[in-house]
């Protein structure tokens, strides 16, 4: 019985351990959600450049990144951009908002040491990439894009994954994986941004939602 007492005690101490040293509180909701954004968005912004490619005063082009690049010189390419900042804004709210209610319900706290090192490990990879994509944009590396943001946006969860549930670390293996792989397919790096942002999301969100959030 004592025994049996102190490997209660034992594994109360590491659970406690566990929980302060990592952000747990992740919503697997808030995945799937992202993920849905991401693939409307994909599609709205693939319906604006097949209509460019149709409408583009005689010019063909031979790649979709060589159609983006062109877009993109263009004032109206603005609008690709919004695109991705909408997705952007709305998987964060959206993200923030689910997360945030989970905690309360595990009367966990949303900001604390361990959500703190989780932002910061996660950000310092992300704000990196979106560096070197800005850098790839000056030199009109279009084609280049897509796939650095999916590794970057891997190398982010993999580096973020030590201070969160460890399952995150899959994800961001697989889009690492994904955007190499997107690297020789120059042209075609929306369909592969749609498949790591967008479907991937919407698995690994509900893998989570259903081994974490419906216990």
């Amino acid at each position: 019985m004592e025994s049996n007492k102190y490997l209660e005690d034992i594994a109360s101490i590491k659970n406690i351990m566990h929980k302060s040293s990592r952000f747990i509180s992740l919503s697997g909701l808030s995945g799937i959600l992202a993920g849905i954004y991401a693939l409307i968005g994909a599609y709205v912004a693939h319906t604006i450049l097949t209509t460019e490619q149709l409408t583009a005063s005689g010019e063909r082009y031979s790649s979709l990144s060589g159609l983006i690049n062109a877009y993109l010189a263009h004032p109206s390419g603005t609008k690709l951009v919004l695109i991705g900042l909408i997705v952007l804004i709305l998987a964060v709210i959206t993200g923030v908002i689910l997360t945030t209610r989970k905690a309360k319900k595990q009367e966990e706290k949303i900001w604390d040491a361990s959500s703190k090192r989780l932002l910061i490990n996660f950000a310092i990879p992300l704000c990196t990439g979106g560096a070197f994509c800005i850098i790839l944009l000056q030199y009109g590396l279009i084609g280049l894009i897509a796939p650095c943001t999916l590794i970057f946006y891997g190398l982010a969860l993999i580096n973020a994954s030590k201070f969160t549930l460890g399952d995150i670390k899959y994800l961001g293996l697989t889009n690492v994986i994904i955007g190499l792989v997107s690297t020789q397919f120059i042209g075609y790096g929306l369909y592969f941004w749609a498949l790591g942002f967008g479907v991937l999301h919407i698995i690994y969100g509900t893998i989570m939602h259903f081994k974490y959030d419906k216990k």
